[in-house]
């Protein structure tokens, strides 16, 4: 079973930066794709960027810009780097990583990100 294990989640006021960790319990080449979402109380869960094992990368357009996802292969681990944030971020982020071979899909168990004005 695979484990993603998440960190780097807290409190920031607006204009602030975090940076979350994502661990894989193994390589991350594995997947053919890892990504963060965020969902806020009462609202759907939504992709705020990705990373293909080709290293494409895409965001939401809410964090272009802003946002930057990259990898550490040796630690098999990927990271968000949130810059610039505002209270409209403030969410449960969640680490994903998807086979498609398979169909899996695998979640971490959320980090908090919250944002004061």
């Amino acid at each position: 079973q695979v484990q993603l294990v998440e960190s780097g989640g807290g409190l920031v006021q607006a204009g602030g930066s975090l940076r979350l960790s994502c661990t894989a319990s193994r390589s991350i080449f594995s997947f053919n794709a890892m990504g963060w979402y965020c969902q806020a109380p009462g609202k759907q869960r939504e992709l705020v960027a990705a990373m293909s094992s080709a290293g494409q990368r895409n965001y939401a357009d809410s964090v272009k810009g802003r946002f930057t996802i990259f990898r550490d292969n040796a630690k098999n681990t990927v990271y968000l780097q949130m810059n610039s944030l505002e209270p409209e971020d403030t969410a449960v982020y969640y680490c994903n990583a998807r086979v498609d071979l398979t169909g899996a899909n695998y979640w971490g168990q959320g980090t908090q990100v919250t944002v004061s004005s």
